[in-house]
């Protein structure tokens, strides 16, 4: 765990910089053969590594952190996984990487990712991308979108956190297909602030790791408000890593029992029960609830609001001010279209298309406006059963990790699909998290399956606190 390595570091035990070359050799390695990073940033990370060497200090003091590709790091090339941004060095670090920094940390790369965040497997990376390989069987995905941040949380072998970033349910799904702690913070908890946005009222920056002890520290550290952020919350940090190990004696949890309907896998049942059981075992009383409407139209309300976000937001990638450029040939329309058409992605496009469409004028009131309003419904469908229970628990993905050729059979909607359960606590703004609960062996592999643990806004300590139950 983290606390144990800069504790050896602060001692000089561990000499950073040595391990800092040991790290990246080993992420070197199984980037060739896992394609977790879309950029691995030696240079940076050496030189971090030489400054903390004569002054160890900070309570992430020569832990390697990786950060998912759309959230920026200074001087180091950060993509969102689109080619439109290749080439891309930023000035300055995102809010959450500025404070892991502070505290000592070690930037190690960006993460691989699908385009701008636009998929729940990993697999709509962008054109210039190789797409990350679940690290239980390399013929099945990471979950996503983010994959690579997921992947190597599990197979790295040193202490080490990863920054994800989640829309839809973009850490908890990977976190589920990988088996380690996706912790998605409330909407605000985190800054946003050097986050490339995908949908800016659901894009939330949370950690990943095999260890929720480590989780709870880094949020710990990321968390908090900012003057140069305007959806930052200005609310005190709880001092989340003393939640880990009190226990769940006297919680109320309630089952959200529309999770296990049909279309849930018999494992993933099984496996999330034997979850539910042991919370029980350990003092916690739960409870079967409904949640009708989120589950009926969650979905539906996600892809109107996120898509229609999502058209805004990469419309400034026109090939003028930001993204590739191209020769300036033709009217502006004919000059955006050929940048956008050649630079974007098949998923990027279609999200923008099925986003301006749900903006148009005519249209704006029958799809966006009505979203919204069921959202703000679905907001007090949770808000009901937190008056009673202090924690809701459900699948966080109804699969086990599929293989890639079975991914490539199915439709559109059945991809979509994959986010019905992660939907909800992301529209709502609530604090959720993935807990590994035992594998399920499945084609001669051993197959992780996650159970999300939602709490209410700004009880992420609740969440720390059932978690770390299965962390023994």
């Amino acid at each position: 765990m983290i606390k144990e390595f800069t504790e050896k570091i602060k001692s000089r035990e561990i000499d950073v910089v040595q391990h800092t070359r040991k790290v990246l050799n080993e992420i070197k390695t199984l980037n060739k053969e896992y394609n977790y990073f879309n950029t691995i940033s030696e240079e940076l990370a050496l030189e971090q590594a030489e400054k903390l060497r004569s002054n160890p200090k900070g309570r992430l003091a020569g832990v390697p952190i990786s950060v998912k590709d759309c959230i920026v790091v200074k001087g180091v090339e950060s993509t969102a996984g689109s080619r439109i941004l290749k080439g891309y060095n930023p000035v300055f670090n995102a809010t959450a990487v500025a404070r892991c920094i502070d505290e000592g940390a070690i930037i190690i790369g960006k993460t691989s990712q699908d385009e701008f965040g636009f998929g729940g497997f990993s697999t709509n990376v962008g054109l210039d991308y190789k797409v990350p390989l679940n690290p239980f069987d390399k013929e099945r995905a990471t979950g996503g979108s983010s994959g690579g941040s997921g992947g190597i949380s599990q197979k790295a072998s040193f202490p080490h956190v990863s920054l994800g970033e989640s829309t839809g349910g973009s850490i908890v799904n990977p976190a589920s297909f990988c088996g380690v702690f996706g912790l998605c913070p409330t909407y605000g908890r985190v800054s946003r602030y050097g986050l490339m946005d995908y949908a800016n009222s659901l894009d939330k920056i949370g950690p990943m790791s095999k260890s929720i002890e480590d989780a709870a520290l880094v949020l710990e550290i990321i968390s908090g408000s900012t003057s140069r952020e305007s959806t930052s919350l200005n609310k005190p940090v709880e001092n989340y890593s003393s939640f880990a190990g009190k226990g769940v004696k006297g919680m109320k949890i309630g089952v959200i029992k529309d999770a296990f309907a049909e279309g849930l896998d018999d494992a993933v049942r099984k496996k999330v029960w034997d979850g539910i059981k042991k919370l029980e075992s350990e003092g916690a009383k739960y409870e079967e609830v409904s949640l009708p409407l989120t589950i009926k139209y969650g979905l539906s309300v996600y892809y109107i609001i996120a898509t229609s976000e999502a058209s805004t937001n990469l419309a400034k990638y026109c090939g003028m001010r930001y993204g590739k450029h191209e020769k300036l040939e033709g009217s502006f329309n004919e000059y955006f279209t050929k940048v956008r058409s050649k630079h974007f992605g098949k998923e990027a496009k279609r999200r923008i298309i099925l986003g301006t469409f749900a903006r148009m004028a005519g249209f704006r009131d029958a799809y966006y406006i009505k979203a919204m309003k069921v959202r703000t419904r679905i907001i007090n469908e949770y808000k009901s059963l937190f008056k009673k229970y202090d924690l809701l628990v459900s699948p966080t993905v109804a699969i086990l990790p599929p293989r890639f050729d079975e991914i490539n059979k199915l439709s559109l909607l059945q991809n979509y699909m994959v986010d019905t359960l992660t939907v909800g606590p992301n529209l709502a703004g609530l604090p959720h998290l993935n807990v590994p609960v035992g594998f399920e062996k499945k084609g001669g592999k051993q197959l992780p399956v996650g159970m999300m643990l939602i709490g209410d806004h700004l009880q992420e300590a609740k969440l720390i606190q059932a978690g770390s139950v299965f962390g023994r």
